[in-house]
């Protein structure tokens, strides 16, 4: 479930940065109106992003390759 990212693109890894932060942020507004069928997804989305931005930045500073 970890290495689920490793075998996207650099241009695969922007969309889905794009698409799971927009999840985040839905998942955000439905906790706070207490509609959320699963809060531990928060958490989810959450470690989601931040090993995507990451992968990201590692291709930013030349660990990985293009």
């Amino acid at each position: 479930m970890k290495n689920k990212f490793n075998d996207l693109t650099y241009t695969e890894l922007l969309a889905k940065r794009e698409e799971i932060a927009k999840k985040y942020l839905d998942l955000r507004f439905k906790k706070v109106l207490g509609t959320v069928e699963n809060p531990l997804a928060k958490r989810t989305f959450r470690r989601d992003l931040a090993r995507l931005n990451t992968i990201i930045h590692e291709y930013a500073l030349g660990i990985r390759k293009k």
